[in-house]
């Protein structure tokens, strides 16, 4: 029994050991060492059609070396808490293997200690909703490690609203205005022909 307790201990702590060093990371023990920006038009942005320029780099207040650890970096599209309410599929959690803030990866590439920029056309796929840019550093093992947003810790600065593409397209729209009107025109057109024809058999 004793032999089988030594066991069951040995096997969670390696469990929590384990959780510790893959993957059990909390946003909040994460430093803010990168600098995010997105810039875009103004106005209503609208998914599958209009970019958004993204730019990261770290913060260079911080000592030399606070990289040295970063070896991926991951930008991602995130949902601002005002369209997170009553969607618990979209709800934050501390712990980021649960998170899900930010479900749209725009751009996951190896770390680099310079400025970078990149321009995101928005996805096709992305909802209705209004969001913010955050970017992550990630170690050799692909845990956060480090993080940078274009907002401020409560979420409420530089955000910006994306529409959802609606499933019709403009030449979808045109063709159906150019069937409208032949049906009309093709209308017309038989009325005539049928008024002439019962000319002819009144004759």
């Amino acid at each position: 029994m004793a032999a089988r307790l030594l066991v069951l201990s040995s096997i969670l702590t390696f469990s929590c050991f384990a959780e510790i060093c893959y993957g059990a990371v909390s946003f909040s023990s994460l430093e803010r060492t990168l600098v995010v920006t997105a810039s875009h038009r103004q106005g209503l942005l609208i998914a599958g059609e209009d970019k958004i320029t993204v730019a990261w780099g770290l913060n260079q207040s911080f000592p030399a070396g606070t990289d040295s650890t970063y070896r991926t970096i991951k930008v991602q599209l995130c949902y601002a808490p005002i369209s997170q309410v009553d969607r618990a599929w979209r709800k934050t959690e501390d712990h980021l293997s649960k998170d899900k803030t930010c479900l749209f990866k725009i751009v996951e590439k190896p770390y680099s200690n310079t400025n970078e920029t990149l321009e995101w056309t928005i996805e096709r796929d992305v909802p209705t909703a209004t969001f913010f840019v955050r970017a992550y550093a990630l170690d050799q093992h692909n845990n956060e490690v480090a993080y940078g947003q274009n907002t401020d810790a409560k979420k409420t600065s530089n955000l910006f609203d994306i529409q959802a593409i609606t499933g019709r397209h403009a030449s979808l729209d045109i063709a159906s205005v150019c069937f409208s009107a032949f049906s009309v025109v093709s209308l017309i057109g038989f009325f005539f022909a049928e008024k002439r024809k019962g000319g002819k058999g009144q004759q």
